[in-house]
């Protein structure tokens, strides 16, 4: 090979490296978080739940956040992604519980067998546990809830006489409409015609009809036409809980007369936030604050959701910005007016 063929060879060679090394060192200093880590366990009947407590570093906590998660199978740290949460609590001085849905990363069960009312239970008991260990910091408790976790959270408050707030990121009220809210958006997202429109809403009719008579997983099967269908397990998880509505159990967690967080995303397409925030209003009064961001459903922001190349290469080298500017800093706020 020419000498200069060599030369040039060997600089792009050293070119790579270092873009290699600095993205690593990127990645390390963008994955270096401000809170402790410790696995826990969690008893839960006849088996358990895996799960971390996250501590701040420096000083006592002054109390635990208790995550309670959204829809689908989620592990503890959500692979990553509750990171930037942990170590917002953690440098408002809070420790973070947080566990592996039932069946998932170790946890004991099927999280789609559960209902609302046992992912309820299930929280519940969670905290009773966490009040009967040393090492766990409980002297006040709040809830921070995800998406489906607004059917669960309302549950937990009314029954409960410790829990000394809320967080609700993206929660909705009725199931249903949700899901119709969801359907649209996502055609609108597509630019669907009116053909492919007028499809989506007949068979998305057909199911819920099916919903409300219990119908069988076959007859499901015969009505969709979705490429990837529910699974057998999914499709008794939704009839099981497809007419949940969180008004009820909002009003009665309302009397508790705790401070709330409602972190809405200006751009979500899962849930009508709208809706969300003129219930949460008329529910709890003063005791609620609203922050709204730029953001998508999970608080992340529109194009690390949209495009994925870059959602990958963002959550690699720097998980924090896949959320929208402010997310943490206004819950870091709130759990510090708390305590």
């Amino acid at each position: 090979m020419h000498r200069k063929t060599l030369k040039r060879l060997a600089l792009s060679i050293a070119v790579v490296a270092a873009i290699i090394v600095a993205a690593v060192g990127v990645a390390a200093v963008g994955n270096d978080y401000r809170f402790t880590q410790t696995a826990v366990q969690i008893p839960m009947g006849v088996g358990h739940l895996e799960g971390v407590l996250t501590t701040p570093r420096q000083g006592e906590a002054k109390g635990l956040v208790v995550v309670v998660h959204g829809d689908a199978a989620v592990e503890a740290t959500q692979d990553g992604l509750y990171f930037p949460w942990f170590e917002g609590a953690a440098d408002a001085g809070w420790a973070t519980l947080s566990w592996s849905k039932p069946g998932v990363g170790g946890s004991s069960g099927n999280w789609l067998d559960q209902s609302m009312d046992d992912r309820a239970a299930e929280v519940s008991a969670a905290i009773d546990w966490a009040l009967g260990e040393q090492q766990v910091p409980t002297d006040r408790i709040i809830l921070w809830g995800a998406s489906q976790a607004g059917w669960v959270v309302p549950k937990v408050v009314a029954e409960r006489d410790d829990i000394d707030g809320v967080v609700a990121v993206g929660t909705a009220i009725n199931w249903l409409s949700q899901g119709r809210y969801n359907l649209l958006a996502e055609l609108d997202r597509r630019g669907a015609t009116t053909a492919e429109r007028d499809q989506a809403i007949a068979e998305s009719d057909r199911v819920r009809e099916l919903l409300a008579r219990g119908a069988s997983y076959d007859e499901y099967l015969a009505v969709t036409t979705e490429q990837s269908p529910m699974s057998a397990d999914r499709w008794a998880f939704v009839g099981r809980n497809a007419k949940a509505d969180a008004t009820d159990d909002l009003r009665a967690a309302a009397t508790r007369e705790i401070p709330v967080l409602l972190m809405v995303g200006l751009h979500d397409r899962n849930v009508d936030v709208g809706e969300t925030e003129k219930v949460y209003r008329d529910v709890f009064g003063t005791a609620l604050t609203v922050k709204s961001f730029d953001s998508a459903h999970s608080m992340a922001r529109p194009i690390v959701e949209d495009n994925a190349v870059v959602g990958t290469t963002v959550g690699l080298l720097w998980p924090r910005a896949l959320l929208a500017p402010d997310v943490i800093d206004g819950y870091r706020d709130f759990l510090r007016e708390i305590g």
